[in-house]
């Protein structure tokens, strides 16, 4: 009967998923050291010890999630909570709120090396769709017909993003989308990668990111640009660009996009263009820069 008990437990144990909170840099490291509780001293051990339970999860066939862990974003959590930060069980809490709220990324048993990265983009990709968000929604509504400035720039952007992928050559297609604007340039990454039967596949995630940067970019009239490069098995990849104008986008020509790809933006320097490359003007739209969205 015990051993029938510890087998069924063994069974029931790989069906629980779990997360782990990682400090990815020395200097959040540092920062959680100052806890008695936390036993590490040297953050190349600790990411050693946490790749290998890693690796035991998966061996055992349990699913793991990987989250970042900030020190301060704790600090913040146990004081809100009236829990001691200086506990494992409130790490513990901590971590399963990340789960729940935070940028997660599966292990595929992939070295951390590799994975740290994907998380760490994970992590800017949400910062940048929260703060956008957050942007288009202070934006209220319009003083003349009263319609919600932000939702109307969103659907406006996505109507654009729909357009440049449809009317794009037959290729994988990275774009990216850049709108500069106070504290900082905004900067969203797309891939679509052409399925067996020609159509983009797109993650989620990264589209909500790249139509929010785009909207804000449309809604405050920002300066900023758009740019595709579409790469395909046989030929020279080819780039097209875009500037953000007015509530549109106004293609640009092939030199253009040649002197915006071959010059250095902080000397203002011409640079070597890249060899097997073609510099495009984009595909026509058929967009009437007017529909859908606020017009006013």
């Amino acid at each position: 009967m015990a051993h029938t008990d510890r087998a069924t437990r063994r069974a029931l144990s790989r069906e629980i998923a779990g997360t782990i909170g990682l400090l990815t840099d020395e200097h959040d490291f540092r920062a959680m050291r100052r806890y008695r509780s936390f036993a590490f001293d040297d953050h190349t051990a600790y990411l050693l010890q946490v790749e290998a339970l890693l690796k035991t999860r998966a061996s055992q066939g349990t699913h793991t999630a990987v989250a970042l862990f900030d020190p301060e974003e704790y600090a913040e959590f146990c004081t809100v909570a009236g829990l001691d930060p200086d506990a494992p069980a409130s790490r513990g809490r901590f971590t399963a709120e990340l789960a729940t709220n935070g940028p997660t990324v599966p292990y595929d048993g992939r070295p951390l090396t590799e994975l740290l990265p994907v998380l760490v983009d994970e992590a800017v990709r949400q910062a940048t769709w929260e703060y956008t968000a957050t942007l288009l929604a202070r934006l209220g509504t319009c003083a003349t017909c009263g319609e919600d400035l932000g939702r109307a720039a969103f659907t406006r952007a996505s109507h654009l993003l729909r357009r440049v992928l449809e009317t794009a050559p037959p290729g994988n297609r990275h774009l990216v989308c850049s709108v500069s604007g106070a504290p900082e340039t905004l900067v969203a990454v797309l891939h679509a990668d052409d399925e067996i039967d020609g159509t983009p596949h797109i993650d989620e995630a990264e589209a909500l990111e790249f139509t929010s940067v785009l909207a804000l970019g449309l809604a405050t009239h920002s300066p900023g640009g758009l740019v595709m490069r579409i790469t395909t098995p046989s030929g020279p990849d080819r780039i097209h660009g875009w500037r953000l104008r007015g509530y549109g986008l106004e293609p640009l020509t092939a030199g253009e996009v040649f002197d915006a790809y071959c010059t250095d933006i902080e000397s203002g320097d011409l640079v070597a263009p890249e060899s097997n490359v073609d510099y495009c003007a984009p595909p026509d739209l058929g967009d009437d820069h007017r529909s859908p969205g606020h017009h006013h």
